[in-house]
């Protein structure tokens, strides 16, 4: 981990607390040489704190500033259905930021541990902001590049993806949202304002020449390497599309949706009952702050929906990136309570009516058609119901041969199919489900010893199981209609006429 030094405390118009110094440049302040920010978990030209301190340290230093980004291939097994949501949102962010502000956006391919030092260096920068993730892979290439630029350079890295930042939130690893919630409560006054206006950058970028980005062949590129997980229709890509969603007219989640939040959002049947906005969230392509602003705004409507909305919004998803980004085994065994790890140990070796392989439960081959439907969902669709996604990690505890093993195939399947995989939610939300962190312990019994139980005749009980089934159908029954239809159509386009 890279040292840190205090955050600035004046010469910036965001929250001094939200800015971490994580390399402090031997100028000992910004200034004769361009700001570069280097985005990367928050696609948004719309508040986005990071981008407001880039521009902001820009203008009191009078020098220009540009907009850096770095394509991972592949990261972490993401196939089209991710990559292709990603830079169909990217295409549009670099026309926003060049058409509105001015500023340059430039798009680097291979490692960026090589890529933003050697920018740094062309560009003679003299100060690098960068957004914060709690993953590990983000934090190590972030601690590299640490290493690998001038010491002149100085590096701030600021959280504009969490309402209170997660560093302010708390200083340790919280047990529960219950131990968080309070903490998060408190600091709302300070953090959860609306946002200052975007300045203009005073100066142009004339330090580095700028190519062209071909975004269609780049696109084309990641749907053939990732065709194996297509991309999906319902969700449109971008800030544009996200705003909508959240505020649209027609069916805005706060201005046609939010009522049935409180009663709907358990239920797989009524998908319409969630707020849709995690693929937005997952790639920042919308602030949570945004959001909560708006969600406070219409409380009045229906106080008990608004309050279940933001208690998801803010404090269930900043646990997860309290989780991830204390908790350094955040995706294994190990990263649980040490009852959890005892438990799940103790009962590694009970018998279980069914084992199958991460091939079977890949392809829906199981002997529960309510599980099967749950994973076609995420296979076809991209996205789970939430309820669904408990029943189904914990049936794969239930299912293989130990907790190691449900653990790794749920986070592998996870990761590949659902539009918002790879993030702390996904982590946290399986190693609920399997390792019961976030929980308490419950009865003990086989396999699952006191890790929270979940079976087919608790779902009964709660949604109708037989419809969700036949929903299932339909959506896989349609998506495989429109395939047949487009290769039906591209092969007759093929035709000699």
């Amino acid at each position: 981990m890279a040292s840190l030094s205090s955050p600035p405390t004046q010469n910036t118009i965001v929250q001094p607390g939200r800015i971490r110094v994580i390399k402090e440049g031997s100028r000992g302040q910004v200034g004769g040489g361009p700001v570069v920010y280097w985005m990367f978990r928050d696609q948004r030209l719309q508040d986005n704190w990071a981008l407001i301190h880039a521009v902001d340290q820009a203008n009191r230093s009078n020098v220009p500033v540009a907009v850096a980004f770095n394509l991972f291939d592949q990261f972490l097994g993401a196939k089209a259905r991710q990559l292709g949501f990603m830079l169909r949102g990217l295409c549009q962010l670099q026309s926003h930021i060049e058409e509105t502000l001015q500023i340059p956006f430039f798009l680097f391919l291979g490692e960026a541990e090589e890529t933003i030092p050697a920018f740094l260096k062309d560009c003679g920068a003299s100060l690098l902001v960068t957004d914060f993730s709690p993953l590990r892979q983000f934090r190590t290439c972030q601690d590299e590049i640490c290493k690998r630029v001038s010491d002149s350079v100085t590096i701030h890295e600021v959280d504009a993806h969490n309402v209170v930042p997660i560093w302010v939130a708390s200083e340790k690893l919280e047990y529960s949202a219950r131990t968080l919630r309070g903490k998060i409560n408190k600091l709302l006054p300070e953090y959860l304002i609306d946002f200052p206006m975007l300045q203009l950058p005073k100066n142009k970028w004339v330090a580095a020449t700028k190519q062209s980005i071909d975004w269609n062949d780049l696109i084309d590129n990641v749907l053939r390497k990732g065709a194996e997980v297509p991309e999906i229709k319902w969700c449109e890509p971008g800030e544009d599309a996200a705003m909508e969603v959240l505020m649209g007219s027609k069916d805005g989640f706060l201005t046609q949706r939010l009522k049935n939040y409180s009663t709907d959002r358990n239920n797989p049947l009524k998908p319409k009952g969630l707020s849709g906005l995690s693929p937005y969230l997952h790639f920042g392509q919308i602030s949570a702050q945004r959001c909560a602003l708006e969600a406070r705004k219409v409380r009045n409507l229906s106080p008990q929906s608004a309050d279940a909305f933001l208690e998801e919004l803010i404090v269930r998803r900043e646990l997860a990136d309290n989780f991830c980004f204390y908790q350094p085994n955040y995706d294994s065994i190990h990263g649980a309570w040490e009852w959890a790890r005892k438990t799940l140990a103790d009962h590694a070796s009970d018998k279980r009516e069914h084992i199958y392989s991460k091939e079977q439960l890949e392809k829906a081959q199981t002997a529960d058609p309510l599980w099967n439907a749950s994973q076609l969902e995420m296979v076809c669709h991209g996205k789970m119901h939430g309820f669904m996604r408990m029943y189904w990690a914990k049936k794969i505890l239930e299912w293989t041969r130990g907790p190691e093993e449900a653990l790794a195939i749920s986070i592998y399947l996870n990761d590949k199919y659902e539009i918002d995989g790879r993030d702390p939610g996904g982590y946290v939300g399986c190693m609920w489900s399997i390792c019961g962190i976030h929980d308490q312990g419950w009865k003990e019994r086989p396999i699952f010893g006191k890790i929270r139980y979940m079976n087919y005749a608790g779902c009964k009980r709660k949604f109708n199981v037989d419809g969700y089934i036949t929903y299932v159908k339909r959506i896989v029954g349609d998506i495989k209609k429109r395939k047949a239809e487009n290769e039906l159509h591209k092969t007759m386009k093929e035709l000699p006429s």
